[in-house]
């Protein structure tokens, strides 16, 4: 069973690679949480732009540290905006370390 770190709506956006490691050196202060939830509105606009490289330099924290990423809540307009994001979420959402979920019931494991 995943142990959560599940992080609030309101707080500190995610807009760098250095921010993924700042959270996910909280990751082994509270009780070795492998799985972190943050919210869309934690994440910075340039996470929708994959052209921007915030995203893949996030996720790739995440990967290289062996935790797992969900992002919750609401990403059609995103999705809608950009194919590449769209194909992305697809593609992650196939596999374990990063999904995206409008609802922790989505999430099943």
């Amino acid at each position: 069973m995943a142990t959560i770190l599940s992080l609030d709506a309101v707080g500190p956006r995610l807009r760098s690679g250095q921010d993924a490691m700042d959270l996910i050196a909280t990751t082994f202060g509270a009780g070795g949480a492998d799985t972190v939830v943050v919210p869309v509105e934690r994440l910075d606009p340039d996470f929708f732009r994959l052209s921007t490289g915030v995203a893949g330099e996030i996720a790739q924290k995440f990967v290289n540290y062996r935790r797992r990423l969900v992002v919750l809540g609401d990403i059609t307009a995103h999705v809608a905006a950009s194919d590449a994001f769209r194909d992305w979420v697809r593609e992650a959402n196939r596999g374990r370390d990063i999904r995206f979920v409008a609802s922790l019931d989505e999430l099943g494991d």
